[in-house]
């Protein structure tokens, strides 16, 4: 079989122009960025204000292999299933991170024959959105970093300086630096480091931002540090918000590319869901709701991460609420929760597949607490046998989910044909959507009900350093904001090696952060990083590009 990249070369791409018609989208109303990329401009967002909403369907998973299980592969699929049954439909995904895409994971563009394209294009530099976050967020820590080199008049606590730079790569390297040395002329020297641009809280606020003048006001609200009188110190307070605005005010629009067979695809903000809220922006997925009759949409890594994220502060901020959700599943996936090491994945193995199945069943369990329609999407791999598939079918009837093997990647539309007359069937039931945890509860009774109810631990163990920061958090106006909790996607719990259904164990929180701007708190578990760092073979040496522009190695 042809590469993903080899397959998005080969397709008849199409101008944006003629994507954009099949949303009603005026020329008028496109910024192009060549002839296959477009902004969607302010004047569109405004004019469809009042437009009906369709049905919205959100894709997770389960926990999955180091590899992924192909939930943006599904996603598109199923995007590209429904138009193809006549609905008018549109997919909204989030940027690729350069940081997988050089590193073991790839992009985030989909696979085989369900793909967005242009691929190369969207899993490098796309429309610059990453670019201008990075930018925006590194000119916040230099006017920090210059406010105490010009005499410190906010009385800054240089032990005490919340935000770090970001850069959108995996780079350990940058994880702490000492910065400022070189004597007086070179700054302050202080303690600081980098996270990966997705994790930052600009593109959280980015992905969350209601409009321009919102996203200056998040922007000014980002909690900064503390002074030496342990009061807290802001990004307005520096006077940063409108210039990092202004740099954002472009990527602030979302941005319209297609699928392989032509489906709308609108793809905008990108933060990871196991360290930041894992959720497109809530402008694209507004406004695709307001020109499409389906819009479906994913959520990274497992239900446990991604979608708890995607119902509890996306849709608790913004109103916004599912008619279904898809939970890809593998059998891969099931016999690695099962003990099977990666390089056996490929072989049968029917104990591991009923060992590890239980994973499937936490998150179908979790999906129908929230009170949402929910269909199983059993993503097929060639290597996949009749017993396999037939065991997991089982599986889902006796848990109550309605199932559709989706063979999307080799097939494209036509093979996600049945799941999505099942998605579509699901979209009709009733629906009692419910929140994992109210509004005013306390920030540790939150943290308690998503480690209860999500990952279905015993409770939560904090360490000093967590209740420390829990108690200076406590003291700000925070009572009514969800949590956010940053988490390895491998397991129900913290610990990446407990896989299946983990049983008998808590919760560690190592320490909190006050997302202000974004609205969330960020709770740390475990060893999570915020900066990752590549394999010991990087997928940047398979990477190339030749005298004529052409790239080969991308997947």
């Amino acid at each position: 079989m042809l590469t993903d990249i080899e397959i998005a070369q080969q397709a008849d791409i199409r101008p944006v122009r003629e994507i954009a018609e099949k949303l009603g989208i005026d020329e008028d109303d496109l910024e192009y960025y060549g002839k296959y990329k477009a902004k969607l401009s302010e004047k569109l967002i405004a004019r469809t204000a009042d437009n009906e909403n369709g049905k919205l369907i959100l894709v997770t998973a389960i926990n999955p292999t180091p590899a992924g299980e192909g939930k943006t592969t599904v996603s598109v699929g199923l995007a590209d299933s429904l138009s193809a049954a006549g609905k008018k439909t549109a997919v909204c995904l989030r940027e690729p991170s350069l940081g997988p895409v050089f590193g073991i994971k790839g992009g985030a563009a989909g696979g085989g024959y369900s793909q967005v394209i242009p691929m190369e294009d969207i899993n490098l530099h796309f429309t610059g959105d990453m670019h201008a976050i990075t930018a925006a967020n590194n000119l916040c820590c230099a006017m920090l970093d210059n406010h105490i080199q010009q005499g410190n008049s906010l009385k800054i606590d240089v032990r005490k300086i919340l935000i770090k730079r970001c850069l959108d790569m995996n780079d350990r390297e940058l994880r702490n630096i000492v910065a400022g040395l070189g004597g007086r002329v070179n700054g302050v020297p202080r303690e600081d480091g980098f996270i990966i641009t997705v994790a930052s809280e600009v593109m959280a606020i980015l992905c969350l931002a209601s409009d321009i003048d919102d996203l200056k006001e998040r922007l000014g609200n980002i909690l900064v540090a503390y002074n030496t009188l342990g009061e807290p110190v802001y990004a307005k307070d520096l006077k940063a918000n409108g210039a990092m605005a202004a740099l954002l005010k472009d990527a602030i629009k979302p941005n319209l590319v297609q699928t392989l067979e032509g489906t709308p695809a609108i793809m905008h903000g990108g933060p990871f869901a196991n360290i930041a809220h894992g959720c497109n922006s809530v402008r694209a997925t507004k406004l695709a709701l307001r020109l499409s009759d389906y819009v479906v949409t994913e959520a990274g890594f497992g239900s446990d991460l991604g979608a708890e994220k995607f119902f509890d502060i996306k849709c608790r901020k913004t109103g916004l609420r599912p008619s279904a959700v898809v939970i890809v599943a593998t059998v891969r996936a099931l016999k690695y929760n099962g003990g099977v090491p990666r390089a056996e994945l490929s072989n049968e193995n029917l104990d591991a597949l009923k060992k590890g199945i239980v994973n499937l069943g936490v998150h179908i369990g979790n999906m129908q607490n929230f009170g949402v329609p929910t269909v199983v999407a059993i993503n097929r791999f060639a290597t996949d046998t009749e017993a396999e598939l037939k065991m997991i079918e089982d599986y889902c009837t006796e848990q109550g989910a309605d199932f559709a093997v989706a063979e999307m990647f080799l097939k494209g539309s036509a093979g996600g044909g049945d799941l999505a007359a099942k998605v579509i069937a699901a979209t009709e039931k009733p629906a009692q959507f419910n929140l994992t945890y109210d509004d005013d509860a306390p920030i540790k009774d939150k943290i308690l009900s998503v480690a209860q109810k999500i990952y279905r631990a015993d409770g939560v163990t904090y360490t000093t350093q967590a209740l420390k920061a829990l108690a200076d958090i406590e003291k700000l106006d925070t009572a009514k904001l969800p949590v956010c909790v940053a988490k390895t996607q491998y397991s129900l719990s913290d610990d990446p090696s407990l896989l299946g259904k983990p049983e008998g164990f808590n919760i560690t929180v190592r320490d909190v952060r006050l997302s202000n701007g974004a609205g969330f708190v960020v709770v740390y578990t475990g060893d999570i990083m915020t900066m990752p760092g590549l394999p010991k073979v990087p997928a940047a040496e398979k990477i190339d590009v030749d005298s004529n522009g052409k790239i080969t190695g991308l997947f």
